[in-house]
């Protein structure tokens, strides 16, 4: 079942966040996963916080998603991210459609 990465971004530093993209992209192709969505312009439709730049990537399985996640790959990413970036990240399950 495919299985999805939402985050939502707030850019710290610019260079360390286009470094943080680069690496991070490169180690998500090498899981099978694809950007849906990439910090396009969002807008709030209903609440009352203010949107942030969203990310949506696909992965072929949730057990796929978290190795990647876990992996010694990424991890270097990881590095880059805490001081490039704040963010809020999910893992969502996907489902057929009702």
């Amino acid at each position: 079942m495919t299985a999805y990465v939402i985050s939502e971004v707030e850019m710290r530093d610019p260079e360390g966040f286009e470094a943080y993209r680069t690496l991070a992209a490169q180690t998500i192709a090498q899981y099978g996963g694809r950007y849906l969505v990439r910090g396009g312009k969002a807008e709030m439709a209903e609440g009352n916080l203010p949107p942030k730049a969203i990310v949506i990537v696909e992965f072929p399985s949730m057990a796929r998603l978290k190795e990647w996640y876990a992996s010694p790959d990424y991890a270097e990413a990881l590095k880059l991210r805490r001081t490039a970036l704040e963010r809020r990240l999910l893992f969502v399950e996907g489902t057929a459609p009702i």
